[in-house]
C-alpha cells in the first residue's frame, strides 16, 4: 500500500505542475505537423535535423560595442551548496553531502558570430550516507562564425551531463542519485560550410567531424548479468562521425521556371565497441516547383547505398563472450568484418515548403529510403519575439554518437538553457528567440548497437510578463542492428522505444527574488530485454533571493521516482541550500 501512495502522490504533484504550465501558456495551440528539407544543411548521421536558430543574445552582462560591433553577454559564478538527499523507497535512507560548483553563461551576438555556451563543473564532497564523493560536468555549447560573410562558416558545439543508465540500455536525464549506474556523457562536433554563387547557380559544401564518449565506472549495474551485457549490446564507449555533403543547382525563374540541383553526400560513423562501422553514401537531382510566393513543391528522385558492419566478441570456453575490465564486449581483432544490414538502390522523395512569412516555414517530404517508407520534416512558428514552437520528425541509420551530435546541431545558437534547480544539470531542452530543441531522446538510450532511428520531437517556450515557459516532448523508436554470427545476433531487428516531456517555469516573486518549477517524466519500452520497462518522473521546484549586486541565496526542494517492472520502485526526495556568488 506504501506503494500505491507514494505513486499517486507522485501522479498528482507531476499533474498539478503540468497544469500549471499549461495555465501559464496561454491559449497557444501546438500543430503535428512534419519537417526537413533533405537540401539544406545536415547533421552528422544525415539531413535529418534542424536548421539552427539565430536570433539576437538574451541575458548576462554584456561586453562590447551595442552598435554594429559583436555583443557578449558573458556571466560566471562561484557556488556553494549544502545537500540532502532521503531515499524514501524501496529502503529508506539520509545521505548529505556539500559541493562546490563554478560556471559560465555566455552568449554571442554580432555581425559575424553567434552562440551561446552553459558550462558548469560541480564536486561533491560526501558526507553521510552511502554515497561517495564525485565529480559532475554539464554544459551545452553551439557557436558559429562567419570567417566569408554569407560564403564560408565555421560552427561547433557541445554536450555535457550526465545519466542514470540500467543493463537494457536504458538511459535518462534527471537523475540526482551517484554511483556505479551513472555515466558521463560528452559529445562534441565542429566543421566548415561553404555557400556561394557562380553566376546563376549556387554551390554548397559542408564537412563535420564529431566524437562522443559515455564514460562509466564497472558496469556492474542493477539487474545486471554478471556473465555479459546485454542482447543489444554493451553500454556505449565512444565513436567518432563524419559527414560531408556537397550540392549545385540554380533557383526557379532563373534558367528555367523550374529549380534543379544535385547533390551527394557521404556519413560515417565508427563506434569502438566491436569495431562497428555505419556508412552511408547518396546522390541524387531535385526539382522545386514554385505554386505561389509562399508555397513550392518538391519531388526528388537519387541512388543510396548504407552498410552496418561489425566483428563478433572474443570466445571464451564453450562460446561464451568475454567482457573486459570496463563491463564491455572484448573485440575480436582477428577475425573480418561481417555485415549486418547492406541496402542499396534508388531512392525518391516528395513534399512541400511553405514560408508565408520570416517568422513561419514548414516542410513535408515523404520518400523511400533505407528499403522502406520514410516520412520527415519540420516547422517553426513564431508569432513574436516571446515565443516560439518548433517540430521535428526524423528518420536515419546511425549509432548512438550521431543521433547526440544531431540532437545538439538541431539546437538554436541562441539557446537558454534550463537547468535542475536541485544538481545543476541541465534538463535536456533549449529555447532560441525563434526555434528551439531537445536532446533527451537522443539520450534515452546508451546501448552500443548501432539503429535506425524514428520520432518526433517537439519544444515550445514562451514569455508571459514575467513568466518564462518551456515545454519539450518527444517519441523515438530504435529498431537495432546486428550481424548473424556475433553477440550482436540477438539484437537485430528488436525495437525500444522512448517517450519524454520536460516542462520548466520560471519568472519573478519581486525585485529580488525569483523561483522556478520543473517536471519531467520519461517512459522506455524495452523489446529487447527481460528487464522490463522504466518510468522514471520527478517535480522539483527552486527559490533564489538576492543580497546584493553579486551575492544570491538559494533553495530547492524536488521528488524523484523510478518504477520498473523488474526491479522495486525508488522514491527520493531532495533538499539544497547555498550561496552563489556572479562574478
Amino acid at each position: 500500500m506504501a506503494r500505491i501512495s507514494n505513486r499517486a502522490l507522485m501522479s498528482s504533484a507531476i499533474a498539478a505542475g503540468a497544469l500549471a504550465l499549461a495555465l501559464s501558456s496561454g491559449a497557444a495551440q501546438a500543430q503535428s505537423l512534419p519537417y526537413g528539407d533533405p537540401g539544406e544543411t545536415e547533421g552528422i548521421s544525415g539531413g535529418d535535423d534542424a536548421p539552427s536558430g539565430g536570433g539576437a543574445a538574451r541575458g548576462g552582462r554584456s561586453i562590447g560595442s551595442a552598435s554594429g560591433g559583436a555583443r557578449i553577454r558573458f556571466q560566471p559564478y562561484i557556488e556553494l551548496n549544502q545537500s540532502v538527499l532521503a531515499r524514501l523507497e524501496p529502503t529508506h535512507e539520509v545521505l548529505t553531502y556539500s559541493s562546490v560548483a563554478v560556471g559560465a553563461d555566455v552568449q554571442l551576438a554580432g555581425r559575424r558570430t553567434e552562440g551561446a555556451v552553459s558550462v558548469r563543473y560541480e564536486r561533491r564532497f560526501a558526507q553521510s550516507g552511502d554515497i561517495g564523493s564525485s565529480d559532475t560536468i554539464s554544459g551545452l555549447a553551439r557557436v558559429r562564425h562567419d570567417l566569408i560573410p554569407r560564403q564560408l562558416t565555421i560552427e561547433a558545439g557541445g554536450l555535457a551531463t550526465r545519466t542514470r543508465f540500467d543493463a537494457n540500455g536504458a538511459s535518462r536525464l534527471g537523475s540526482v542519485e551517484t554511483g556505479d549506474n551513472i555515466a558521463q556523457v560528452y559529445s562534441v562536433y565542429a566543421g566548415p560550410a561553404l555557400s556561394t554563387q557562380v553566376g546563376d547557380l549556387a554551390v554548397k559544401g559542408s564537412y563535420l567531424v564529431g566524437y562522443t564518449k559515455v564514460s562509466t565506472p564497472r558496469l556492474s549495474v542493477q539487474g545486471a548479468p554478471q556473465t555479459q551485457p546485454q542482447a543489444q549490446g554493451d553500454i556505449f564507449n565512444d565513436s567518432v562521425a563524419q559527414s560531408a555533403q556537397v550540392s549545385a543547382g540554380f533557383a526557379p525563374g532563373t534558367v528555367l521556371p523550374i529549380g534543379l540541383s544535385a547533390s551527394g553526400g557521404y556519413n560515417q560513423e565508427d563506434i569502438s565497441n566491436l569495431d562497428q562501422r555505419v556508412r552511408e553514401l547518396r546522390a541524387g537531382v531535385q526539382a522545386t516547383l514554385p505554386v505561389t510566393s509562399e508555397l513550392s513543391l518538391i519531388g526528388g528522385v537519387g541512388w543510396q547505398d548504407v552498410e552496418v558492419s561489425s566483428r563478433d566478441a572474443v570466445r571464451g570456453p564453450g562460446g561464451v563472450p568475454l567482457v573486459g575490465s570496463d563491463g564491455r564486449f572484448v573485440t575480436d581483432k582477428s577475425k573480418p568484418r561481417q555485415l549486418a544490414y547492406d541496402v542499396s538502390g534508388m531512392t525518391w522523395d516528395a513534399g512541400v515548403m511553405w514560408r508565408p512569412s520570416r517568422r513561419t516555414s514548414l516542410s513535408a517530404f515523404i520518400g523511400h529510403r533505407y528499403d522502406s517508407m520514410t516520412y520527415y520534416g519540420q516547422f517553426s512558428y513564431a508569432p513574436n519575439a516571446r515565443s516560439s514552437l518548433s517540430i521535428d520528425v526524423f528518420d536515419n541509420v546511425s549509432g548512438f554518437g550521431s543521433a547526440v551530435g544531431n540532437a545538439v546541431r538541431g539546437l538554436p545558437t541562441d539557446f537558454a538553457a534550463d537547468r535542475n534547480p536541485f544538481s545543476g544539470d541541465i534538463s535536456g531542452c533549449a529555447t532560441g528567440a525563434q526555434s528551439g530543441g531537445c536532446v533527451n531522446g537522443a539520450l534515452g538510450s546508451v546501448a552500443s548497437a548501432a539503429f535506425r532511428n524514428r520520432g518526433v520531437s517537439a519544444s515550445y517556450s514562451r514569455m508571459a510578463g514575467q513568466l518564462r515557459l518551456g515545454l519539450g516532448a518527444g517519441y523515438l523508436r530504435r529498431k537495432f542492428i546486428g550481424a548473424r554470427g556475433t553477440v550482436l545476433e540477438d539484437a537485430n531487428g528488436r525495437t525500444d522505444e522512448t517517450f519524454y516531456v520536460n516542462g520548466q517555469i520560471s519568472g519573478a516573486i519581486d525585485r529580488l527574488t525569483g523561483f522556478t518549477v520543473g517536471i519531467y517524466d520519461s517512459w522506455y519500452k524495452s523489446g529487447i530485454s527481460d528487464l522490463g520497462d522504466v518510468n522514471a518522473a520527478g517535480i522539483n521546484a527552486g527559490l533564489s533571493h538576492q543580497f546584493t549586486s553579486r551575492l544570491v541565496g538559494n533553495a530547492a526542494a524536488g521528488l524523484d521516482l523510478l518504477s520498473r517492472k523488474t526491479l522495486p520502485d525508488e522514491l527520493i526526495a531532495t533538499g539544497q541550500v547555498g550561496l552563489r556568488y556572479n562574478f
